[in-house]
Parts: structure tokens; C-alpha cells; sequence
């Protein structure tokens, strides 16, 4: 029993010994310093060192050698000395002193290991000292002693397996906390402490220069610099360069450099802040050509790092709320250019489309953006499949053809590269290679706001009541799912490697995000904003996709083992929330739901003063905020376990979803009734019904039918859609339609007979998919008891004369209805009837664009165009949602004022599915929709009654005509258009 003691001793006691904060509470008693809150943040020996000086420095070692002798010696006392268990309590160590004590380790494990095995020490110390003597580069050995120290273990010990292992564990850990961590030796020298300077200085490897192959921080040496060393770290071929950052000496650049007339050198701005998605700072700061010599160099130099305090610059920093930071200098090898130019990867003029601008000239690009030349100017089209790709070009000159068509699909992958965010690129040709030269985001074209999401969620065009009630609390539900996350990652103290890399991180990455900015109104629909959206996921070590994945059901590639472990803690708290999702919802729903919505059912709202009602809207808001939680995490939670374990669609039972259940009643309705009426008029139906007790008897099925899914609307969170108890007219005529129709086909009515078998799967991906219909049952009762108290308001302001016609109260947001309500403040009461009419016919102006963009670029997004379908003349490309084929006749349905004759011979085209549309399905031989997935409400009602379905079908409103004959393949996400237009 001894060893299994020694082992839990070691994992408890050496990370608790790692954690132990010796060295903070060391540089707080000498200098009232506290490390976690100057510098990097990271509390390690260099730090001390820096903030505390060398006495508090000697310190600080001593402490830190004391745990890695420590942890050894330990080991001893249950374990041979030498055994590999030495080497695990140095691992457990690490851990502990990165999870806990905020620093690398290095100081214990050095010490550690020399007590465990001299020699190797021995061999591996002298290798650093030489290495470190010759090179001045710390990066080179940090990373050489990890992978020699691994080696020599095996070489001395090449029969002790266990220790070989336990060593290459070691080193891997060292090595990613090395990757992770900020290095207070990156830190200014000058700024240390003044007996530690000289020591840093060393260390720093100052002599060492800073060049584009390195991995560099923006925040140090400025985002052009570091978009080009990253660019060139991905392969794509950058002039070879070097920085020189704000406070380094230019000297040993100039000496070392030596430009002459055959190898000219270019002298460029890398501001702190210029390039980034901020601003732009174009032409703000001086470039320097044809630099010769090492005279020229140094003027070059100053002359670049002078411009930053130019009167024009500086105003152009005040105007955009830049703060005055610094200048960092880029010099690189000139390229000879034989072309030269710059791409838009988006059209910054239209701020919509596909295509890719492109100006060239012979020459340099100087002359391009010099705007004293009129370049060339090109637009291109890349089409990118998974098998090849193509490049179509507009445009002709003296430039050759290939190469334009070379610098955009050079645009298209770099703008992949940066997430979607659209580049200005600048580039050169010598006659042999293609050169990036610059790559900045287009700040006009930021934020990008999509549809792609918001036309699920929030379809439709929205009035200003619904938008003010509705985006606060999305925003607000999902900003506490992001910081729940994003807060609590091992990664928050932020980490550096050689060459400034990446920075250090806030101490909570959650910081600087505004999450009220995740949505927006253009042409009164509703966008999410992709830019921070993408930026979120990013910091959550997601991969690029995942937006899709959460959204619209696209494949979801593995975050990676790094990401996953950084954002351990957070996820975790996140799984909780996940795994209590059903236990919640069950307290909530008996403690808050039902006897809410019971209170709320037994009111007489017609008869409440405004005061009265106001206080009955304030208490369904609360009501909703915690629905709006539920309706967020349970579709997010049934789509994820679906994805895990992979449950197919067909697998997957929607019975408790309201609006499938609402059909499946409609239908039992109907057929009951044809049974009754063998003979009837379809407009008669309901006066025939009237006639015959067995009649009477359907007509109140019906009736209760109404009461039971009132709450139902074509658009379920829209609160200005009237619900169908209020307008059962839709519901009325689908009753007639299912009755005039035949039987539903075979696989349909296999469907439903299984599923009124009553043999439910209860299995774990079952419960979260029945949660998840639960959850849309009561959100949507919450919010059609919210409309109903609104149109309450709204009769008793129309009986007042405050308000004209029926619906204006949609036209006000909800702080203005409040303040009508409270009646103190009269110049809105004087400007209500103005501002009502400029919204509506705003709002009638927008619900006349037929097709709204995808994606909107910027604030001030421009009329839409027309859409361009970049598929085949004849296919359409989307999302396959239910599987099948049918061939039919187009009937475009934009709205559902007006329902048409529907039958098998139909293929409905609409631009999103809702609740509402459902019935709508019944008798239809196939569905194409303009957006939505896999798991949306078209989607799920399609294939319960084996309907074939296409979703996220671009412009497919705008490009197909009514009549028209089409094939629709719901497995691939194909339609296959025809040339027939002729009407049924």
C-alpha cells in the first residue's frame, strides 16, 4: 500500500505545492508590487526580477528552486531514487504552478532535475550556455533544451521506458505552456528595474533582430508587420523584411543591412492601430522607395517614424478615438515589379456581391495608390468547389489575363483566411512570383452583418415593437452564454513566444466585447453581426465553421485538444447548464411558467386601464426572459447531441413541437369531417357541418383545436403577427383543402401511423428534442399573451384618438410605449402621429424589397441589388432537409395573406419557413426555402409528412417563377430547373 499512497500524495500535494504563490507574496512584502496586475500578468521569476529588482529576483529563484527540490525529494520518500515518479511529481508540479500559481515552471524543473539526474543536467546546461553564447536567441534554446533533454534521458537510461516516457511528457508540457504564457523578457529593458536591466538586456537577446519570419505581435510591432509575418508563415510569398520596434535602437539594423543600388531596400509605417479593423490609416504615414545605402537608411528610418506625429496624423487619430501609441518600422527587400497593384476581395463601392476589385498598372504599385495614375481596373468572380476552381474575369488591358485572375483567387483565399473579413490587398509581379506586399481589412465594409441566422430566428419584416423587446433579450441570453465561457479559461493570463508572438491576452477574454451589438435592423429585417460573432468563436478556440454547425446543422469540424483544454473551466460550467437543462426547465415550467401563463389566462384584459396593462406586459417580459434562455439553450442542446452521436433526422420524433401537433390534429379533424360530408361545397363546408349533430361535434374539435394552438402565428416571434386565434381564416381554409385532398402519401402516413403508435424512443438525444418542443410551446404562448396585451393598449389609444390606425402601436418601441403610458412626456405625444407615418412608410418600403442580401457590409448598407445565382443555369444549390425527389409546378409564396390552391403538383418556394407555414405543407409535393437548415420548422414538418425539402436556397423568391418546373432532390439539396414557364 505504500506506492499508491505515494501516488495520490503526488498528485495532491506537488500542484498544490506548484500553486503555492511564493514569489508574489515575496515582491509584495518588499516592493507593495502585485505581479498579476503589472506587465504581462504572469507571476514567474523574470517578472520579479523586472518589477522587483535583483534582490527580490535572487528571492525568487530560491523559492522556486525550493519547489522543484522539493517535489523530488518527496518522491523519494515512497519511491526508489531516480524512478520515473520523480518526473511525474515535476509534471504534477508544472500544472499546478501554470493552473494555479500563474507562471511556466521553468525555475522548478530546472532545479528538479538537477537533483534527479546531474548528468543530464550537466549536458543539457552546457548546451544552453554555448548555444544561448552563440546565437542571443532565447527561443532557439527554450526550445533546444526540450527537445535534448528528452534525448539525453534516453540515451543514459535507454532501459527505463517508463522514465523516457515521463521525460518526452515533461518536455511536451513545457513546451505548450511555453506557447501559452506571456515572457516578461519581452518586456521593454529600459523600463525594468535598474539593476535588472543590464541582466534583461542580455537575456532579451537584444542583439538578436526581429524579422517577418517570426511569429509577431501586433501590439508590439503593429498589424501590418504582423499580418505579413503571419501571411508568409502560411506560405504565401512575402518580400523578406525585418521590424524595428518603437523603442529599438536602429544601429545594428543599418550595420547589418547594408543596402546598395542592386539590392534596394523599401522603409514602410507598421503603426500601432494602423492596418486594423479600427482603421485603415491609408496614407497617413510616410513609405520610403529605393533606399541604397546605410546613410539613406538611418534618414529613411526617421524620416518614417516622424510621420507618425504629423499634424494630419494625428488629427486622423483623433477623429476615429485612437489613442497615441507608437511607431514601429518595416524594412524590406524591394521587389523589381514588372505589374503591381491592389485587390478588393469585396466590392467597397456597391458593398454587395461576390465580386473581387482589382486595379493594376506596369510598374509599381506606388503608382496605384498614389491616385495620381488611373490604373486598369478588373472584376472577377471565383467559383471554388470542393473538386476544382475557376476564376470568371471582367475586363481586359494591357495586364496579362493570367495573372489578374492569379491576384484574385490570391484575394478570395486570404479573405477565407481572415474569416470572411474583406481584404485590401496590395501586390506586385517580378515576372516570376506573385508578392503580397499588404493585407489590411476594409474598414468600410465592417462590421458584416448576416442574414443567415436572423431569417430563422426572426423572419420577416420586423416593426420596431418586436425589434426593441426582442434584441435585448437575445442579446443579453447569448452575451451570458459567451462570458460564461469566455471567462473562465486556463489561456486568461495570456501568452508570448520569441518575436512578440501573439500578445497577451486580457485577463478575462470576454472583455471588450459588446454583446448589445450582436444584432441589428437593415431594410427592417434582422441581422446578426458575423464580425463579432466570428471574433467570439475564435476566442473560444472554435473552429471557423462553427457558426454554421450551431445554426444551420453544416459539418462541424473537432476543436482542437489546445482550444478544448483552454476553455476547460468554462465548458465546463457550460455542460452543467447543458445536463440541468431538463431539470430547470421541469422546476421552471411548475414553479414560474404555468402558474404565469394560468394568472395571466384568467385576466380580463379588455378591461384593464393602461397602468393595469403596463404592469401585466412588465410581468410577461420576465416571464420571457427566462423563456428566451430556454428557447436559446434547449434547440442549441437537442442540435448538439444530434451532431455527437450522430442521430439521423428520420430517427428523430417532433410530436411535441406545437406546430407539428397542431397538423397532426387538423388532419384527425379532417378526416373525421369527410367521413360526415361525403358531398359538400367547399366554401359551405363549415354552414354544412352546422346541420348534423355528428356535424356540431367536428366544429367543436375545431373550436378547441383554435383555443389549445391559438397562440400559433406565421411568424412565432414576431408579436406584431396576428395569431390564428385572433385570424382563423388560414386555419379554416387548410381545414377544406385537407378535405377536397387525398389520403397523405405512403410514407407520410407510415410516418404518422408510427408515430400515433404510441412507441416513442426515449432515448438521451429524444428527451432534449421533446425539451426543446416544450420550450417552443410556452415561448410562444408568452409571447401571444404579450401581443394580446398590446392590442388591448393599443383599442383603448385608438378609442382615445392617440393613436389612428389599427397597428400603429407596432410602429413605437417599447421606452415610448411606456412613456405614453406614464403620460409625462408630451412632445412625444405631439410628434406621435409623425413619427408613426415615417416608420410605416418606411416599413412598407422595406417589405417591398423582395430580396435583402445574405450579407450586409457596414453600418450603411446600400438599396439591394437582384440576386446572382453563382450555381449552373440550371441548378440551384442549398441544404438538404428532407430526403426524397419530387417534380412539380412553382408557386412562389412571399407571405400568407393570401393561401393558395395547393397539391401534390406544388413545389412552394418561400423565403423562410415558421410556424405558421406548417400547414401549409400538408398537401405539398416539395418545399424550396430561401434560408434556414436541417433543424428548422419547415425542415422538421417536411419530414414527418415525407415531403422533399431544400433549404438556404439563395434568392430562390427572385429566380424562380410561378408555373415553372422544377426537381427538387431534398437528399443532395438539388434543384434542378426547367425552361418551362408555361402555367398550369
Amino acid at each position: 500500500m505504500f506506492e499508491p499512497w505515494g501516488i495520490l500524495v503526488i498528485l495532491i500535494a506537488c500542484p498544490l505545492l506548484g500553486g503555492l504563490p511564493l514569489i508574489a507574496w515575496i515582491t509584495y512584502a518588499l516592493t507593495h508590487k502585485q505581479l498579476s496586475q503589472v506587465g504581462t500578468g504572469n507571476i514567474s521569476v523574470s517578472a520579479a526580477f523586472y518589477h522587483g529588482g535583483r534582490f527580490v529576483g535572487i528571492l525568487a529563484v530560491l523559492s522556486e528552486a525550493f519547489k522543484g527540490v522539493a517535489a523530488v525529494l518527496l518522491t523519494r520518500v515512497f519511491f526508489p531514487e531516480g524512478s520515473h515518479w520523480e518526473l511525474i511529481a515535476l509534471i504534477a508540479l508544472v500544472i499546478g504552478r501554470y493552473w494555479i500559481g500563474r507562471g511556466a515552471g521553468t525555475t522548478n524543473v530546472v532545479w528538479g532535475f538537477v537533483v534527479h539526474d546531474p548528468l543530464v543536467a550537466i549536458f543539457v546546461s552546457f548546451f544552453a550556455i554555448i548555444s544561448f553564447t552563440i546565437l542571443q536567441s532565447r527561443r532557439v534554446v527554450k526550445f533546444g533544451v526540450l527537445l535534448l533533454f528528452p534525448l539525453f534521458v534516453a540515451l543514459l537510461h535507454i532501459s527505463d521506458i517508463p522514465r523516457i516516457i515521463a521525460a518526452v511528457a515533461l518536455a511536451g508540457l513545457m513546451g505548450w505552456i511555453y506557447k501559452k504564457i506571456p515572457d516578461d523578457l519581452n518586456l521593454p529593458a529600459q523600463e525594468a528595474q535598474t539593476e535588472s536591466q543590464a541582466m534583461l538586456e542580455f537575456l532579451r537577446g537584444d542583439r538578436v533582430m526581429v524579422s517577418l519570419d517570426e511569429e509577431l505581435n501586433a501590439a508590439i510591432v503593429g498589424e501590418k508587420a504582423a499580418t505579413l509575418s503571419q501571411i508568409k508563415r502560411w506560405g504565401y510569398s512575402v518580400p523578406k523584411g525585418w521590424v524595428l520596434a518603437p523603442i529599438d535602437d536602429p544601429q545594428l539594423l543599418t550595420e547589418f543591412l547594408q543596402p546598395s543600388e542592386l539590392s534596394p531596400l523599401v522603409v514602410r509605417s507598421s503603426a500601432i492601430g494602423e492596418d486594423s479593423e479600427q482603421a485603415s490609416a491609408a496614407g497617413q504615414y510616410e513609405t520610403v522607395l529605393n533606399v541604397t545605402s546605410p546613410q539613406a537608411l538611418q534618414s529613411a528610418i526617421a524620416q518614417v517614424q516622424a510621420s507618425y506625429n504629423q499634424p494630419s496624423a494625428v488629427q486622423y487619430r483623433r477623429d476615429r478615438g485612437l489613442n497615441d501609441t507608437a511607431m514601429a518600422v518595416l524594412i524590406q527587400q524591394q521587389v523589381q515589379s514588372i505589374y503591381s497593384g491592389v485587390a478588393f476581395s469585396r466590392d467597397p463601392i456597391t458593398q454587395q456581391g461576390d465580386a473581387i476589385i482589382i486595379e493594376a498598372l506596369p510598374g509599381s504599385a506606388t503608382q496605384v495608390v498614389s491616385g495620381k495614375v488611373t490604373p486598369e481596373q478588373y472584376r472577377a468572380f471565383v467559383l471554388d468547389t470542393e473538386n476544382s476552381s475557376s476564376v470568371q474575369l471582367e475586363g481586359q488591358g494591357r495586364v496579362p489575363q493570367a495573372l489578374i485572375k492569379q491576384v484574385a483567387y490570391l484575394a478570395y483565399r486570404l479573405e477565407k483566411r481572415y474569416h470572411g473579413t474583406p481584404q485590401d490587398i496590395e501586390w506586385s509581379y517580378d515576372g516570376q512570383t506573385l508578392w503580397v506586399l499588404q493585407s489590411r481589412p476594409i474598414t468600410t465594409l465592417l462590421p458584416i452583418w448576416t442574414r443567415k441566422i436572423a431569417a430563422e430566428v426572426i423572419p420577416g419584416v420586423i416593426h420596431p415593437l418586436t425589434w426593441s423587446i426582442n434584441r435585448p433579450l437575445t442579446c443579453g441570453v447569448w452575451g451570458e452564454l459567451f462570458t460564461l465561457v469566455l471567462s473562465n479559461s486556463f489561456s486568461s493570463r495570456g501568452f508570448s513566444t520569441r518575436g512578440f508572438a501573439n500578445g497577451n491576452r486580457k485577463a478575462e477574454r470576454a472583455l471588450g466585447l459588446d454583446f448589445t451589438q450582436t444584432a441589428t435592423l437593415h431594410y427592417s429585417r434582422a441581422y446578426f453581426n458575423a464580425s463579432l460573432l466570428g471574433d467570439i468563436f475564435l476566442r473560444m478556440g472554435l473552429p471557423s465553421e462553427s457558426l454554421e454547425f450551431l445554426t444551420r446543422g453544416a459539418k462541424f469540424s473537432k476543436p482542437s485538444w489546445e482550444s478544448t483544454w483552454e476553455n476547460l473551466p468554462g465548458l465546463g460550467k457550460l455542460l452543467k447548464r447543458e445536463l440541468s437543462l431538463e431539470k430547470d426547465f421541469k422546476r421552471d415550467y411548475q414553479k414560474r411558467f404555468i402558474p404565469g401563463l394560468s394568472q395571466l389566462a384568467q385576466e380580463d384584459i379588455d378591461n384593464l386601464e393602461p397602468s393595469k396593462l403596463l404592469i401585466r406586459i412588465d410581468f410577461i417580459l420576465e416571464l420571457l426572459r427566462q423563456g428566451t434562455y430556454y428557447s436559446i439553450l434547449a434547440p442549441l442542446s437537442a442540435a448538439l447531441r444530434q451532431a455527437i452521436f450522430r442521430v439521423k433526422d428520420g430517427q428523430i420524433d417532433n410530436s411535441v413541437t406545437p406546430e407539428v401537433a397542431a397538423l397532426r390534429s387538423l388532419s384527425a379533424i379532417a378526416t373525421d369531417a369527410k367521413q360526415i360530408l361525403l358531398e359538400f361545397e367547399p366554401q359551405q363546408v363549415f354552414e354544412q357541418l352546422k346541420q348534423t349533430p355528428e356535424g356540431e361535434k367536428i366544429l367543436q374539435e375545431f373550436d378547441e383545436l383554435l383555443q389549445d394552438y391559438g397562440y400559433l402565428s406565421e411568424v412565432g416571434t414576431d408579436i406584431s403577427v396576428p395569431t390564428w386565434r385572433e385570424n382563423p381564416q388560414m386555419i379554416k381554409q387548410m381545414f377544406v383543402q385537407l378535405m377536397q385532398g387525398n389520403e397523405p402519401q405512403s410514407g407520410a402516413k407510415d410516418a404518422i401511423n408510427s408515430i400515433f403508435a404510441g412507441k416513442r424512443k426515449r432515448s438521451f438525444i429524444q428527451r432534449r428534442v421533446d425539451i426543446k418542443g416544450r420550450v417552443t410551446e410556452v415561448y410562444s404562448r408568452i409571447l401571444a399573451e404579450l401581443r394580446w396585451s398590446f392590442v388591448a393598449l393599443e383599442k383603448i389609444w385608438l378609442k382615445s384618438g392617440l393613436l389612428k390606425k389599427t397597428g400603429d402601436i407596432f410602429f413605437l418601441d417599447f421606452d415610448e410605449v411606456r412613456r405614453l403610458v406614464v403620460g409625462e412626456d408630451s412632445r412625444l405625444i405631439e410628434q406621435l402621429d409623425e413619427l408613426v407615418e415615417l416608420r410605416r412608410s418606411q416599413f412598407v418600403q422595406d417589405s417591398e424589397i423582395i430580396q435583402v442580401p445574405l450579407l450586409v457590409y457596414g453600418n450603411t448598407p446600400p438599396h439591394p441589388l437582384a440576386p446572382s445565382a453563382l450555381y449552373s443555369d440550371q441548378i440551384l444549390q442549398g441544404i438538404g432537409a428532407s430526403q426524397g425527389q419530387a417534380e412539380g409546378r412553382v408557386k412562389v409564396l412571399r407571405n400568407l395573406q393570401d393561401v393558395p390552391e395547393i397539391d401534390r403538383d406544388t413545389i412552394l418556394v418561400v423565403p423562410y419557413t415558421d410556424s405558421g407555414w406548417a400547414p401549409l405543407l400538408l398537401r405539398a409535393g416539395g418545399l424550396i426555402a430561401e434560408v434556414g437548415g436541417r433543424l428548422s420548422h419547415g425542415a422538421i414538418v417536411a419530414r414527418e409528412y415525407g415531403i422533399p425539402a431544400v433549404m438556404d436556397v439563395r434568392g430562390a423568391t427572385w429566380l424562380l417563377q410561378d408555373g415553372q418546373r422544377v426537381r427538387i432532390d431534398g437528399s443532395r439539396g438539388i434543384v434542378e430547373l426547367s425552361n418551362d414557364l408555361r402555367p398550369n
